[in-house]
């Protein structure tokens, strides 16, 4: 069994809880998630299964799509709605809608944040999250991410109450913690702040749409009917420009060998090469050797 299975992680899961599952519910062992979602969570976890496993970290790359609430009046020490508060301000507060719409604008674009101290970043190889249960505090590392779009669903001109709440989407890059950027809202609004509730609505190219619970693939599993929520490896590929392979690259493509760099790979970072339509290999451009090319993934076993 190989491919990508849309997975609609419910809450109360973790994502290693989803993955131990579905090994049991499809009957394989190599089965890999394609980027942590907490227990309060729902949403896209695109699952990779099989050979498809190779790509998991393309899938883990790619920009993530979510919905979230945002609560300005509090903070707390998981940065979201169930963590205990650390500071509250109970003062009526009144934002305009420009007001908040400025606000997010300042955080649209490169910004830096600090991973939460509940969190799976490692610190001299260990998870924040196991420092923060045995009380310890340590240095977080800054990083850039990037916010391609922040935008305000509620259709509020008016935002009032001692705690007030609205709606967002975000469109990010990998490494982004919402829970943060709640956080820094509610800094350029100038009130403590925490994320409420999030759903994660996109992975890449996958969506709620495509996706299923553990319960339908497991009905569709015991029906024989794994067609219908596994995706195939090119699904996820599809990002990527498409290369048919020819007689006179064949043997080399075949091989894993060095070519001279394709002239896609002078506008993209990754082409797929495939035998009519279905993906063999993925190459990039040579780390070290200029004009060059090189195999990143391969997937003979598939094909």
């Amino acid at each position: 069994m190989n491919g990508i299975l849309p997975l609609w992680k419910e809450r109360g899961m973790t994502s290693h809880d989803c993955v131990f599952k579905l090994r049991k519910i499809l009957k394989t062992k190599k089965v890999g998630h394609t980027g942590t979602l907490d227990p309060g969570v729902e949403g896209v976890l695109p699952i990779c299964i099989g050979q498809a496993t190779r790509i998991a970290e393309y899938l883990t790359d790619a920009g993530k799509t979510y919905e979230a609430v945002v609560s300005i009046g509090r903070t707390t020490t998981t940065e979201d709605a169930e963590g205990e508060t650390v500071e509250q301000n109970t003062d009526f507060k009144s934002f305009t809608r420009e007001e908040i719409l400025r606000a997010l604008q300042t955080l649209t674009g490169e910004i830096e944040q600090t991973p939460p101290m509940f969190s799976a970043v490692k610190v001299n190889g260990k998870k924040l999250y196991e420092y923060a249960r045995a009380g310890q505090t340590v240095e977080r590392p800054t990083r850039k991410i990037t916010i391609y779009e922040l935008e305000l669903l509620d259709d509020a001109q008016t935002f009032e109450g001692e705690e007030v709440k609205f709606s967002i989407r975000i469109k990010c890059s990998k490494g982004t913690y919402i829970r943060t950027l709640a956080v820094q809202i509610g800094e350029a609004l100038g009130y403590p702040a925490h994320m409420h509730e999030l759903v994660r609505t996109a992975s890449g190219t996958f969506t709620k749409d495509n996706c299923f619970t553990l319960a339908e693939i497991a009905e569709m599993m015991e029906a024989g009917e794994q067609e219908k929520f596994l995706l195939p490896v090119e699904y996820a590929l599809s990002d990527y420009p498409y290369v048919e392979i020819t007689e006179d690259i064949e043997k080399q493509i075949f091989n894993g060998q060095v070519l001279p760099m394709h002239t896609l790979l002078t506008e993209h970072d990754k082409i797929v090469y495939g035998v009519e339509g279905r993906a063999f290999a993925v190459y990039i451009a040579h780390p070290t050797k200029s004009g060059q090319m090189k195999p990143d993934k391969m997937f003979p076993e598939i094909n």
